[in-house]
């Protein structure tokens, strides 16, 4: 288990929203703090491990089930 120190809720958002929010919210966030992500849109899978990458963060897992899709993200 996963112990998430900032968790947001974009459930419900589309692209570019659930990405925008977190990448707003992981700003605010120390370096090396996790920030779990719960979204709906297919979408958010390609763009959290594209932002991720590009920005030195940590994917630390993604899930999916029943539409819902869970991300943890550490700050690089």
């Amino acid at each position: 288990m996963i112990t998430a120190d900032h968790e947001l809720d974009a459930t419900g958002l589309v692209c570019p929203e659930p990405l925008m929010l977190a990448r707003h919210r992981v700003r605010a966030m120390a370096r090396g703090e996790i920030l779990k992500i719960t979204a709906t849109d297919p979408a958010a899978d390609r763009d959290f491990r594209d932002y991720c990458r590009f920005l030195h963060h940590e994917l630390i897992d993604a899930r999916e089930a029943d539409g819902r899709f869970e991300f943890w993200i550490r700050k690089g």
